[in-house]
């Protein structure tokens, strides 16, 4: 009776482990040597990376905003007496030099002026010298008790008299020759003449409303007219003395470029804008810009020699502040950084890379610091 039962129990023991060994077995295929393996496959992981360099050039400090052109100089000319329009001697819109003379109006009545009182002046200067040829034939006589001295007083009374009207004829002549120059009208400065006002045949009114002849606006040298913040103030005033410093306009739609100086720095800083008016002036030999016409411009204030950069893709932004990967045998590190400006696609950099760094500009989110890359290219960051 003992030996049946001992079987069944030693039976169901067996039948017990035949169904347990498949699951020891698939632990120990799916436990930690498999997971070993896994580890193993991703410390062995590869990035594919876009490459850059750092390298040490010169960075120019710019801004760029938008400019007016403004004439240096600009003259209205107006009648200044009234009279007919005899002649115009210049043509519309063309360039005219200081002392062209420009308009002539009608001038006989003044002409007529002139003669009578330069006739009036000799007039006066015939009895001046007879005035002092009695003073002289009386002091004679004087000195030799011949006549008295009243006689010898009033003849130098007469001399005085004379005296003081030949200067106010000749001050009245003055005055009319400076009225009869107002009807022969020249150009006061060079520059480029606009439409004529006037044609020969009208009549000239004076006045601040009157119809002017025409406008000259001097075309070279130039002004280009720019606002910009005031924090570039100190920067704007070293750059008025800094060979390095310089002014690139380019007028809007039409692409040529035109180099020139920051000339004239506004004396005020405007209070509702907080910003303050530069004038750059330029040559303008070609005529290029042209007055009241808008341009791009780019102020470069001073240039940076030997500066540290790398392609404006390489610097990446993380909560502790900017960084880049530099490559180190196959290797990307994490570099923190500190930035500058970005001219050209290309980044300053001032602290942390010492220019003979490669960088990663592309594929740095699949990075993280030690992880090893495959170069699949090169940028150089070139705008």
């Amino acid at each position: 009776m003992i030996r049946p039962a001992f079987s069944k129990f030693t039976a169901l023991v067996t039948l017990l482990a035949a169904f347990a060994s498949p699951a020891v077995v698939f632990a120990q295929q799916s436990g930690t040597p498999q997971g070993g393996a896994q580890q193993g496959g991703a410390s062995q992981r590869i990035v594919p990376v876009l490459l850059g360099t750092a390298k040490r050039e010169a960075v120019p400090v710019q801004f760029e905003t938008i400019g007016t052109v403004q004439p240096v100089a600009s003259v209205t000319l107006r009648p200044r007496v009234e009279g007919q329009i005899l002649e115009i001697s210049f043509a519309d819109g063309a360039l005219v030099k200081a002392g062209d003379v420009l308009v002539r109006l009608d001038s006989r009545g003044i002409d007529a002026q002139v003669r009578q009182a330069e006739a009036t002046v000799q007039r006066t200067t015939a009895q001046l010298e007879q005035a002092q040829r009695d003073v002289s034939r009386n002091e004679a006589l004087a000195a030799n008790e011949f006549a008295s001295k009243v006689n010898l007083e009033n003849a130098k009374t007469q001399v005085a008299a004379f005296n003081a009207q030949l200067a106010s004829d000749r001050a009245a002549l003055d005055n009319l020759r400076v009225t009869q120059s107002y009807y022969t009208i020249a150009a006061p400065i060079s520059g480029r003449a606009g439409v004529a006002g006037l044609k020969p045949g009208n009549i000239a009114k004076t006045g601040d409303g009157s119809v002017p002849f025409t406008v000259i606006n001097q075309i070279s040298p130039i002004y280009v007219a720019f606002s910009t913040p005031q924090r570039f103030l100190p920067d704007l005033k070293s750059a008025l003395g800094n060979a390095g410093s310089s002014v690139e306009a380019t007028i809007q739609g039409v692409g040529e470029k035109v180099k020139g100086k920051i000339a004239v720095i506004d004396n005020a800083v405007d209070t509702t804008s907080g910003t303050v008016m530069v004038r750059a002036i330029f040559d303008n030999e070609k005529e290029a810009l042209w007055p009241g016409a808008l341009c791009n411009v780019r102020v470069t204030l001073k240039v940076i020699d030997n500066a540290v950069t790398v392609p404006r893709e390489a610097v990446q932004t993380g909560p502790r502040g900017t960084y880049v990967y530099i490559v180190d045998k196959d290797v990307a590190k994490l570099k923190p950084v500190k930035t500058g400006r970005t001219v050209n696609n290309r980044t300053e950099i001032t602290e942390g890379l010492s220019g003979d760094e490669q960088v990663v500009t592309d594929g740095q989110i699949q990075l993280t610091d030690g992880v090893k890359i495959e170069p699949k290219g090169s940028s150089t960051g070139a705008p």
